[in-house]
């Protein structure tokens, strides 16, 4: 997924994707100058963090 798919599933703004990918706090990795994130890995890390915080 890039940037603009990822900020739409999530609802959230894309700086604030940009800021929490470049801080590693959502999974993804940076292919030549754009971002690229798999919908599964994603997935997973919001089932984890929505764990983590109950």
């Amino acid at each position: 997924m890039t940037v603009e798919q990822l900020a739409a599933y999530l609802q959230v703004a894309k700086s604030t994707l940009y800021k929490l990918a470049q801080e590693g706090k959502v999974p993804g990795q940076k292919v030549g100058k754009h971002w690229r994130f798999s919908r599964e890995a994603v997935d997973a890390w919001l089932k984890a963090e929505s764990h983590r915080q109950k």
